[in-house]
C-alpha cells in the first residue's frame, strides 16, 4: 500500500451514480466502459477530495443526481503514511458544499494538507494553444501541490482584487482605500510569484531532458500581455499604484500575477509546445504530471493521487505501455479512464480493473477481473 491512498469512495445521488461503493488496494485503478457510462464522474468525485471545485470546476448544484436532486455526498477513508482520515463533502438542495474530515467540519483548504493530487482530463490536451486561463489554473494546482497555502494567497489575492475592481468601476478616487487594497494584494501577490516559481523549479529538477517517451518541456511564465511582470511585494506595489487611471479606464486591474500566462518550451526541438503536434501536447503535459508527482514523492516521501481521464487519447500503444511502467514505478495510486479494457492491457495483474456501465440512466461500476 502507498503512503497515499484512498482505500474506499462512496458516492450518493452523485452525476450518474445513485450509489456506488467501491474499496481499492492502493494499485493504479482502470476504470473502462462505453462514453457516458460514468466513469468520469468516478474521478470527479475524487478531485472534490482535494481543495477548488473539482476537475470539471461544475456548480454544485450540477453535481446532484437527476431527476431526484437530493443533494449529493462523497465519503471516503483514506490511508496517508501511519494516519487514516474519513472525509466527506456533501451538499443539499440549495445549500453550499460542506466539508467534514475525520468527523469535524473543516474548510476546504484543509483538504489540501491530507491529501495532494493532480489529474489530466481531454480538455487539458489544447491546454497549449487555447487562452491564458486554463494555463494559469493548471500553474496554480501545480504549485498548490507543493505548497498549500497557495490557494489562501490566492483567495486573499482575489479578494482584494475584486474589492479594488468595484471601486475603479465606481470611479471613487480616496486613495486611502486604493492603498490598503493594494497592500493587501502586493502582500498576498508576491506569495502567489514565490510559489509559482519555487514550483516551476521543483518541477524542473524532476524532469528529465533525455526523455523521449514523454519530452521535457521547460516552463516559464510571462506576462499575458507582453508587459514586464512585477516579481517582488514593492514592484506589485508600485505598478497598482502607477496604473490607477489605466485601471480606471478599463474598469478593471491590469497589472498583477492575476495577468500571468504559463509558456512552455519542447525542449528537445527548440520548438514552443503550441508548434508541437497533438500526441507530442499530449507527451508534454503527462511528462509535467509525472515530474510534479516525482518532485511530490522526493518531498513529501510519497507520491500524489493522479486521476488521468480518457489518458490514452493521442497516444500510441508503446507510448500508453510506458506510461504505465512509469505510474507502476512511481508507486502511487492513480485512477485512470478509458473505453476499453484492451487500453491497460500492459496493467494486468499489476492493477484494479473495474467496469462501468449505465443501465438505465444509473451508473453501476462492477469488479473486473484482469
Amino acid at each position: 500500500m502507498p503512503r497515499l491512498a484512498v482505500t474506499s469512495l462512496l458516492l450518493s445521488h452523485f452525476r450518474s451514480h445513485r450509489r456506488t461503493l467501491l474499496e481499492f488496494d492502493g494499485r493504479p485503478v482502470a476504470l473502462h466502459g462505453p462514453n457516458g457510462a460514468g466513469k468520469t464522474n468516478v474521478l470527479e468525485a475524487l478531485s472534490l477530495l482535494s481543495p477548488g471545485r473539482g476537475l470539471r470546476r461544475a456548480a454544485v448544484a450540477d453535481m446532484a443526481r437527476r431527476p431526484e436532486a437530493l443533494g449529493w455526498k462523497i465519503a471516503a477513508e483514506l490511508c496517508h503514511g501511519s494516519a487514516r482520515h474519513a472525509i466527506e463533502t456533501r451538499a443539499e438542495p440549495g445549500e453550499p458544499r460542506l466539508v467534514v474530515i475525520d468527523g469535524k467540519p473543516a474548510p476546504q483548504a484543509a483538504l489540501g494538507r491530507i491529501v495532494r493530487m493532480l489529474w489530466l482530463i481531454p480538455s487539458m490536451d489544447r491546454l497549449w494553444i487555447e487562452g491564458a486561463e486554463g494555463r494559469r489554473r493548471f500553474l496554480d494546482r501545480m504549485t498548490m501541490s507543493f505548497e498549500p497555502a497557495h490557494a489562501d494567497a490566492v483567495l486573499a489575492y482575489e479578494k482584494a482584487m475584486r474589492e479594488r475592481n468595484r471601486l475603479l468601476r465606481d470611479e471613487v478616487r480616496d486613495v486611502a482605500w486604493y492603498e490598503a487594497l493594494e497592500a493587501q494584494m502586493a502582500e498576498s501577490g508576491a506569495a502567489i510569484i514565490g510559489h509559482r516559481q519555487a514550483a516551476l523549479r521543483r518541477v524542473a529538477a524532476a524532469q528529465d531532458p533525455g526523455d523521449a517517451v514523454f519530452p521535457a518541456a521547460a516552463l516559464s511564465i510571462v506576462a499575458a500581455d507582453g508587459e514586464e511582470m512585477p516579481q517582488s511585494r514593492e514592484e506589485l506595489a508600485r505598478a497598482l499604484s502607477a496604473g490607477r487611471d489605466r485601471d480606471r479606464a478599463a474598469g478593471r486591474t491590469l497589472a498583477g500575477p492575476h495577468r500571468a500566462d504559463l509558456a512552455a518550451l519542447y525542449q528537445a526541438k527548440g520548438m514552443p509546445a503550441a508548434q508541437a503536434s497533438t500526441g507530442e501536447q499530449k507527451a508534454l503535459l503527462l511528462s509535467l504530471v509525472l515530474a510534479n508527482a516525482r518532485a511530490l514523492a522526493e518531498d513529501l516521501g510519497a507520491p500524489p493521487i493522479l486521476l488521468l481521464d480518457e489518458v490514452a487519447a493521442h497516444l500510441d500503444a508503446d507510448r500508453r505501455a510506458a506510461l504505465h511502467d512509469r505510474l507502476v514505478d512511481l508507486g502511487g495510486q492513480a485512477f485512470l479512464t478509458g473505453t476499453g479494457a484492451e487500453l491497460f492491457a500492459t496493467l494486468s495483474g499489476r492493477a484494479q480493473f473495474f467496469e462501468v456501465v449505465e443501465r438505465d440512466g444509473v451508473s453501476i461500476v462492477r469488479t473486473a477481473p484482469r
